[in-house]
């Protein structure tokens, strides 16, 4: 799941999440995977703020996983401090609740964020899956 040490630009940093085929067949990834924060690592924990927007910078293409395969997607995430603090609502998120392409079940990562817990503002931003291991400290 993900690995959560991020790379960065001004304002923004970039966190990897990286998906390893855990089962004896293999599999495809298609497109975006769903990424929130939330409040706990469970289906109780509420989102905080606005879901992912996905990135139309990068097409979307069909990764296929052979048994014990990682592909990847890279999360931008905006700082909180990018924003006023009446419009963002500020709040300390433990958690990013992430769905993979084409499923329904969620994994959660914890790290801790600055996040804006108002849904009118788009702090995450992801981008389409892409074959292979995401490195940590390299953007996209």
């Amino acid at each position: 799941m993900p690995n959560l040490q991020g790379g960065g630009t001004a304002g923004s940093a970039y966190y990897p999440l990286n998906f390893t085929n855990t089962s004896a067949t293999a599999c495809e990834l298609y497109g975006y995977p769903g990424v929130s924060f939330t409040a706990a690592p469970d289906s109780a924990g509420q989102q905080i703020g606005a879901a992912a927007q996905r990135s139309a910078e990068f097409g979307k293409v069909a990764v296929r996983l052979a048994p014990g395969a990682t592909a990847h997607a890279w999360l931008q995430v905006a700082d909180a401090g990018n924003y006023p603090a009446s419009s963002c609502q500020p709040v300390t998120a433990q958690w990013l609740r992430v769905y993979p392409p084409g499923e329904t079940v969620p994994a959660y990562a914890g790290h801790t964020f600055s996040a804006c817990s108002s849904a009118s503002v788009v702090q995450l931003t992801v981008l389409p899956v892409r074959a292979g291991q995401a490195v940590a400290g390299v953007a996209p």
